[in-house]
């Protein structure tokens, strides 16, 4: 395994480094635009920018990176995402904060599209397995270090945008100076919606599900805390416990899943997500408590994802896994996309509970729906199931990454 890290360590270290200097500007903009009075709608509205930008980059932008190479864009898609976060600092306005989110979702697109297309080079069928998963480390890991660079600005508003700045500049050192052979992007193209739904309806329902869940908590989660009494600095903390509960119990959940029938340990998730989501929004709970069960929350939200992936390519042949995965992506951005809408609204209605009230309400139902799917068929035998594989939620180009069935890479490496 140290050999397969050793030979993307400098795609990993852009990653890691991208991540702590822009994981955390979702959570920065949406506490100033809090603390300025903003209603929750138009916060929300924000974050729905950034996942459309987001999901549009993905479709789009592997065109623009076979025109002009993969260490070209890199360098042109961090450059807009760091020259946005200065922008933040000099326009102090909702509407144009709105144009800049959806220019940030589009660059870290094709950040995302040029990393995993350039990691699926160098992956072979014996390191696949350990290379994404450390890539998902690196990416989670500084997403949520990057969370602590919010108590940047207690004294100075803008120090933060001129720090993300400043290291996403420095992100680019590591591909601009790296020795790696530009990949060329292996298409996928997604499997239409009618059919996933055919094949595995618990597999789109919970797929989308989790895109409004973690859509809404991303958009409005730092609200909630600061609306509830807790400072800046708890906040943070409360941000990255949330991601790093997401780590750390995928692979438990996950080798759970190859061992029993895997839509159960779905609907289990679902519903100790709508539990705990009760529990944070109906007891009044210390800050150490609210941050404990961020970090349950972030564990069983998180794996849902990949299980989700897993249950579908349970019901599929080998060769169609590459565009199903492709699929679900999507699905999960138009859940993220409308996740945010459905947060603020709650926080709108309800105040500061309203938020998981509405994540509750979806991880029910879509748990209630999940038991209607157990009855309607039986089960993939355990001995059948594909083994679960932790996945990040990015572009439809990690699908490419994980599929054990994905093209060789290039012989003169």
């Amino acid at each position: 395994m140290l050999t397969s890290i050793l030979s993307v360590r400098t795609l990993l270290l852009s990653i890691f480094m991208l991540m702590i200097g822009s994981g955390f500007l979702s959570t920065l903009i949406a506490v100033r635009l809090e603390g300025q009075g903003v209603p929750a709608l138009l916060i929300g509205l924000a974050a729905t920018s950034y996942f459309s930008g987001l999901m549009l980059g993905s479709m789009r932008l592997d065109v623009v990176i076979g025109q002009i190479g993969h260490i070209r864009a890199f360098a042109a898609f961090v450059t807009i995402y760091s020259a946005s976060s200065l922008t933040y600092a000099i326009a102090d306005n909702l509407a144009v904060w709105i144009v800049l989110r959806f220019i940030d979702g589009c660059a870290m697109a094709g950040v995302y599209v040029c990393l995993e297309s350039w990691l699926n080079r160098e992956a072979t069928p014996t390191n696949r397995s350990a290379i994404l998963s450390i890539y998902m480390i690196a990416l989670y890991t500084g997403q949520a270090s990057g969370q602590f660079l919010l108590n940047l600005g207690a004294n100075a508003p803008n120090l933060p945008f001129m720090v993300s700045a400043i290291i996403l500049s420095v992100a680019l050192l590591p591909m601009l100076l790296t020795k790696l052979e530009q990949p060329v992007i292996e298409q996928s193209t997604p499997l239409g919606l009618r059919k996933l739904y055919a094949v595995s309806p618990l597999g789109i329902a919970g797929t989308l599900a989790t895109g409004g869940m973690l859509g809404a908590f991303y958009a409005v989660g730092s609200v909630y805390v600061q609306q509830i009494g807790m400072p800046l600095s708890q906040v943070a903390l409360f941000n990255a416990c949330v991601i790093g509960g997401g780590v750390a119990l995928q692979y438990p959940l996950g080798m759970l899943s190859d061992r029993y029938d895997r839509r159960r340990v779905i609907i289990t998730c679902f519903f100790i997500v709508a539990l705990i989501s009760s529990i944070i929004a109906f007891v009044a709970l210390s800050a150490t408590l609210t941050i404990a069960f961020g970090g349950l929350f972030g564990g069983f939200s998180f794996a849902l994802y990949p299980l989700c992936v897993a249950h579908l390519n349970d019901h599929i042949a080998e060769e169609e896994r590459i565009g199903a995965s492709s699929g679900l992506v999507l699905t999960y951005s138009v859940g993220a996309i409308a996740g945010p809408i459905i947060g603020s609204t709650g926080l709108s209605i309800f105040g500061p509970p309203g938020l998981f009230i509405m994540i509750g309400a979806i991880a029910l139902l879509c748990g209630l729906f999940g038991i209607i799917r157990v009855i309607a068929r039986a089960p993939v035998p355990a001995g059948d199931q594909q083994s679960f594989q932790s996945l990040p939620r990015t572009t439809p180009m990690v699908a490419v990454l994980e599929s054990e069935d994905a093209p060789e890479p290039l012989s003169d490496r």
